[in-house]
């Protein structure tokens, strides 16, 4: 039996709240169910789930199931509300000024690109605030609160205020992130390497912090999931490299 590459950070009978990898979907692919996604896993652990809310594909981090349809009922609510905190780590391109602030741009779906969106007067309104946590030569750790979740929000609402994260192929400069980026000097490749492995080839963005209130309890929970490896060893480099 295969190890589940979910981390489960809590669970009762009313919620399972986990931790998804890079790489892999919230939910089953429309077109291909046979796709690796956080949904099938916790149904084949847990029986059967109810979406409450989802993630990129590319972005690591928090995600909360619902185990009943009155959880689901209550957790959809507060979503609607918008009551739910939902906290986000990004590194991105440059150095956002002011360091605290708010970026509030509607999206809307791109009118030729399938699956990329834009910010346009015609979208649905979304609203972000950040704060610059740590800073680097050429980046910046930021924490996003995402007051509405509007598909790609983070990644186009930083790429439209010059900011895209470090790592996006869709909004940003690269889809790769190399050592040799931030080690310019003094830089060899490893005896057994061809060809630079990237640091980082997946979205330079984790959802952190979830805060919502129990569904059957009322009691307001706060769940936190640290960076993963790969994220930790770029910001590494950073520190030593790129300072």
């Amino acid at each position: 039996m295969k190890a589940n590459p979910l981390k489960i950070i809590f669970v009762d009978e009313h919620i399972i709240v986990c931790e998804k990898p890079s790489g892999m979907l919230s939910i089953p692919d429309r077109f291909d169910l046979t796709k690796p996604n956080v949904y099938h896993e916790l149904e084949a652990e847990f029986g059967q789930v109810w979406i409450v809310h989802r993630i990129d594909r590319e972005t690591s981090g928090i995600l909360v199931f619902a185990r009943n349809e009155d959880a689901h009922r209550a957790l959809n609510q507060q979503f609607l509300d918008r009551t739910v905190e939902k906290i986000y780590l990004a590194l991105v391109e440059g150095r956002p000024v002011p360091p605290t602030g708010e970026i509030n741009k509607a999206i809307a779906p791109h009118p030729s690109i399938p699956g990329k969106m834009i910010a346009s007067g015609k979208g649905k309104s979304a609203l972000t605030y950040y704060k610059v946590v740590d800073t680097y030569k050429a980046y910046s750790v930021v924490e996003a609160d995402i007051k509405t979740g509007r598909t790609h929000q983070i990644r186009v609402h930083f790429a439209t205020i010059g900011h895209p994260l470090a790592v996006d192929p869709m909004y940003g400069k690269r889809g790769e992130f190399f050592l040799s980026e931030i080690k310019t000097r003094k830089f060899n490749l490893k005896k057994t390497q061809e060809e630079e492995r990237p640091l980082v080839s997946r979205l330079t963005l984790h959802a952190h912090k979830l805060t919502l209130d129990h569904p059957a309890t009322g009691e307001r929970m706060v769940f936190t999931c640290e960076l993963p490896k790969d994220f930790r060893a770029l910001l590494s480099q950073l520190d030593k490299w790129g300072r």
